[in-house]
């Protein structure tokens, strides 16, 4: 045949090409199913994952399950030595409550069962010192705070008070800072409240092991003060023969502020802490691009895998905190794309990146991990595209916020408006006072001098409690923005130039720290 005969088929046959392309498209879209979202935010907000606290035995569950389907997909891994899970360390910390006390005179007050840290990492210190009685509600007067001054301040409350609301932690916050040596609250809670509070405050406090947080030295502060509750009954033992009436304390507990200074009973504070080490998990999954020169960049999809644990009991008594819109909605609809991606004959031109990180709600640590020590070059992730929470709020409506700091805005307009069979449209941030843009893993990667979209639903009253459970997610609406974002990676990942910045968005946000 000819050249130009052969030229003039080509042309013929590129519209059938492109046809079977779109349809092959189109068919991994529909793999992106509302029966299939939810089953995925089921298994990850189940129960039996208590929370997917960071670290815990839920988390590494939750790991150890999306890394299989990763698996299954036929994804490879993305972590060191090609496996799946990358794992960060973090350090704890816990009350060594053999060798931590109160003693008051001949009485020593144990902490568990006389004593609770009131909130915080344990710090190590001794304070001795003589007790100062406070009771009654207000702010301290001039005289008050120069007699709790140096003294161990024991706040007296009313009968029954056993919550600690906003003016008792604002009055223990001002004896603080009048210099007392420590704050202890009292409470009158009966035993399984007082044994409830017990398994939550001394449960070892965790931090990143890295960085200017992690790595601590010994935990000895120069500013030792640490704030207590302390049993009523156990405070009028240390005080029996004192001549000291805590009943009539208590009873004029909603008065004017007193202090009674008890200058006869020298008191010692100790406490020594245990500490450890531990990891958490991210999972990371690749599927290699088909383009020989743009295969070794990579469009990031990321979401986390994590939430708070189990926490205070609500009012139905659940106190697991399933976090089934943040973010096992998100988590889920990255898994969503990635098995639609996986699905297609040709893959995208450029590679695809799927991380899904832990430690979100502890402050960003699994991603901050990643973005410090990635297991792929940094300047090689031409985009981001985070979903954090996604379930939940509008049917036809999802904020993507970061649309104005790059080209990637454009790109999404492009692709929302030429898929309208989504039904899904993506706004700008409607509550930038809330400065969400630095409050999901995609900042990590920001900073980086990724370009980011977020793809968010805003919170609603289920938020951080036991209610954002399985059966509240919209998984119809929630498969949608995953269609969406299974759209919009394509056209990243099938464009001539990797997307770019708006250089005074860059010049703020991008930081080599």
């Amino acid at each position: 045949m000819k050249r130009s005969g052969l030229a003039a088929l080509v042309l013929a046959l590129l519209p059938s090409v492109a046809t079977a392309q779109h349809e092959a498209l189109e068919a991994g879209a529909r793999t992106i199913s509302q029966a299939d979202f939810a089953w995925r935010v089921g298994v990850m907000a189940h129960d039996s994952m208590q929370g997917r606290g960071t670290p815990s035995t839920g988390l590494d569950m939750t790991a150890e399950w999306i890394a299989s389907e990763f698996r299954r997909l036929g994804l490879r891994g993305g972590a060191e030595g090609g496996g799946f899970v990358q794992r960060y360390p973090l350090e704890t910390r816990e009350l060594d409550t053999d060798r931590s006390a109160f003693a008051a005179g001949a009485a020593r007050l144990a902490f568990g069962a006389d004593l609770l840290p009131l909130f915080g990492s344990v710090e190590e210190g001794v304070a001795a010192g003589e007790i100062a009685l406070v009771s009654g509600s207000g702010g301290l007067g001039r005289a008050a705070r120069r007699s709790v001054r140096g003294r161990h301040a024991v706040l007296v409350r009313a009968a029954g008070t056993n919550e600690m609301d906003r003016a008792t932690y604002r009055l223990a916050g001002e004896l603080r800072s009048a210099g007392a040596l420590s704050v202890l609250v009292t409470s009158d809670a009966d035993e399984e409240a007082w044994n409830a509070d017990a398994a939550r405050a001394l449960r070892p406090s965790v931090t990143k092991g890295w960085g200017a947080d992690g790595a601590r030295d010994s935990g000895r502060s120069a500013d030792f003060r640490p704030m207590l509750q302390i049993r009523t009954a156990s405070l009028e033992r240390a005080l029996a023969g004192r001549g000291v009436d805590i009943r009539a304390l208590v009873a004029r507990a909603r008065e004017g502020i007193e202090v009674l200074a008890v200058t006869d009973l020298p008191a010692t504070l100790i406490q020594r802490a245990r500490k450890g080490s531990a990891t958490a998990p991210n999972v990371i999954g690749i599927l290699d691009g088909s383009d020989p020169d743009l295969r070794n960049e990579y469009v990031v999809y990321s979401g986390h895998m994590d939430h708070v644990g189990v926490g205070a009991p609500d009012e139905s008594g659940d106190s697991i905190y399933n976090g089934a819109d943040d973010d096992a909605s998100g988590t889920a609809a990255v898994i969503e794309v990635a098995e639609a991606l996986a699905s297609l004959d040709a893959a995208p031109r450029r590679s695809m990146l799927f991380v899904i990180v832990s430690g979100e709600e502890q402050g960003l640590w699994g991603s901050e991990w990643f973005s410090e020590n990635p297991t792929l070059p940094l300047s090689a992730m031409v985009a981001n595209l985070n979903a954090d929470m996604v379930g939940r709020n509008w049917p036809d409506t999802i904020v993507a916020i970061g649309k104005e700091h790059s080209d990637l805005g454009a790109t999404l307009e492009r692709v929302n408006a030429a898929h309208p069979e989504v039904g899904m449209t993506a706004i700008d941030d409607l509550w930038p006072e809330e400065r969400f843009y630095f409050r999901s893993d995609h900042f990590n990667f920001a900073r980086k001098g990724v370009p980011i979209l977020f793809f968010f639903n805003g919170t609603h009253e289920d938020y951080h409690r036991p209610s954002d459970e399985p059966d509240r997610i919209d998984g119809e609406k929630a498969a949608r923005i995953a269609q969406l974002l299974y759209w919009l990676g394509i056209e990243i990942a099938n464009a001539p130039e990797r997307p770019k910045w708006n250089p005074e968005s860059y010049a703020r946000i991008v930081s080599e720290r």
